[in-house]
């Protein structure tokens, strides 16, 4: 199934009065270091902390009565993790969520807290695809995939519909990529209001397959478990459907270091005065890089800031561990 705008504008339809309409903020001084205006959409301040809740509440809110009868069953790290816990609570259905057992504790606890029945799995030892479908199989439930979902996508793409609406003509946008749903869903929605933009993805050094496979024209499987901080793009392979879209819609792909995610981090709490987990700092620590303001400098930038949930003692250690703040 391909999915195109007039799917992101029923989703926001669906989403209103029920997600948040998340804020976008102003950094001056960041204006200053990358010569540019930059607006940051702050999806850490979407329900359950991240942008998952939008693609998993408008996939989930689809299902006849007989499928949400049967339940649902998804696999994540974390967001997508909550996000399909908190739709279903809302939408009284019963969720099942397969999590690493190296899963942030924080994630973990809200995903339980929602109502939601976790199984965790060793990440190092077990498939979680394998484990999910055994459990499709079982209960008969419907499968939520984190990304490769024509509805999760659609759903993702509101959020870049919702910038542009609030602050006008963009000609560049960054968004984190993990398994693609996001920045799919963002490109469609940024393309079709914004025929001439330029959308890059920002992924971890180590765990750059999306880079890899736009490069290669074929999706690349990375043969390691990606050793990163940030959780919520530690993937070995993008989705099949997400990285169509990309290949239509993506101009790039910039890949960051962790230690530049933990900059970023500073940066967000002591400037903007926000609190974004190393996912969500992904676009921010790629536009402080030199190669990367002179593509934006003189422009008119957006960011999505993906999700806030890091335990604070975690972000603690990290910002911490990392270099002394501007």
């Amino acid at each position: 199934m391909s999915v195109v705008y007039a799917d992101v504008v029923d989703a926001a339809h669906r989403l209103e009065g029920v997600a948040h309409r998340t804020p976008v903020l102003r950094s001056r001084t960041l204006d200053e270091m990358t010569g540019a205006q930059v607006w940051l959409k702050c999806e850490n301040h979407q329900r359950v902390g991240a942008f998952k809740f939008r693609g998993a509440y408008n996939a989930i809110s689809r299902l006849s009565e007989a499928q949400k009868r049967a339940g649902v069953v998804a696999f994540s790290s974390g967001n997508h993790a909550q996000a399909v816990a908190l739709a279903c609570k809302l939408l009284g259905v019963e969720a099942t969520i397969v999590m690493p057992e190296d899963a942030p504790r924080l994630k973990l606890a809200a995903t339980i807290g929602y109502g939601a029945e976790v199984i965790q799995f060793d990440r190092l030892t077990e498939d979680r695809e394998a484990i999910t479908r055994r459990l499709v199989e079982t209960r008969g439930a419907v499968f939520i995939a984190p990304f490769d979902n024509p509805h999760v996508i659609a759903g993702q793409g509101t959020a870049a519909k919702e910038l542009i609406e609030d602050v006008g003509e963009l000609d560049v946008l960054l968004t984190p990529v993990g398994g693609g749903g996001l920045i799919a869903g963002c490109s469609i929605a940024a393309k079709a209001l914004l025929p001439e933009i330029e959308v890059y993805g920002v992924e971890p050094r180590y765990s750059n397959d999306a880079q890899l496979s736009l490069r290669a024209g074929a999706r690349v499987l990375i043969d390691h478990v990606p050793d990163t901080i940030a959780d919520g793009a530690n993937l070995q392979q993008v989705g099949e459907l997400t990285f169509s879209i990309m290949q239509r819609n993506v101009s790039g792909i910039v890949d960051v270091e962790d230690h530049e995610l933990v900059d970023a981090m500073r940066f967000l709490a002591e400037r903007v005065k926000t609190y974004v987990e190393p996912t969500g700092c992904l676009p921010l620590a790629a536009i402080r890089r030199p190669e990367v303001q002179e593509v934006i400098r003189g422009k008119r930038v957006g960011l999505i800031l993906s999700g806030g949930n890091v335990d604070a003692v975690r972000f603690g250690e990290l910002v911490a561990e990392g270099s002394p703040g501007r």
